[in-house]
């Protein structure tokens, strides 16, 4: 199933780079020589000469886990043409995903990407299952020309923090 891209970002709707722990990211089947800091950091994602790329196959397994809790509501990502990502499948919340075990989940949206998303416009994704995001595994499953190295310049995530409750807050307003 193809989604449609927007053209534009939400209002309220914030690139969540600032809340990853970046300390914990992971990636799975990556070249260290284009390592995955390059499409998901400031700076180096919008450097069209850097890019994340895959190593042994077309396959990337990305770890992406969040300094607090987020609601994520669309996805930027832009490759090359031909070696760009096109089957993704996001998982929230799942830890330890391996190769092995990727397809034994559903995925909590699953995106073919066309070769016009690729000019930065973001995907909306399936609000109602990602709502109270910890982490998000990001499976590339293969690419745009069905070649052996997947590359993938950019990949932004949009949402926002989830506000905890504070308690003064509703002890004020029982009061009036």
């Amino acid at each position: 199933m193809s989604f449609a891209a927007s053209s534009v970002i939400q209002r309220g709707q914030v690139d969540l780079v600032d809340f990853i722990d970046w300390r914990s990211v992971e990636c799975l089947n990556q070249n260290s020589g284009h390592a995955y800091a390059n499409a998901l950091k400031q700076g180096y994602r919008e450097d069209d000469g850097l890019h994340l790329e895959s190593d042994a196959d077309d396959q990337l397994l990305i770890y992406v886990p969040f300094t607090q809790v987020v609601k994520l509501y669309s996805v930027v990502m832009k490759g090359p043409e031909e070696e760009g990502p096109r089957t993704v499948k996001l998982f929230a919340n799942k830890e330890h995903m391996g190769f092995c075990n990727v397809n034994d989940y559903p995925p909590s949206d699953s995106i073919v990407l066309s070769p016009e998303i690729f000019e930065g416009k973001p995907v909306i994704l399936k609000y109602v299952k990602f709502q109270n995001v910890r982490s998000l595994t990001i499976f590339i499953e293969d690419n745009q020309g069905g070649t052996d190295i997947t590359k993938a310049q950019k990949i932004v995530l949009y949402g926002t923090t989830v506000d905890t409750t504070n308690i003064k807050d509703l002890k004020k307003v029982e009061e009036h």
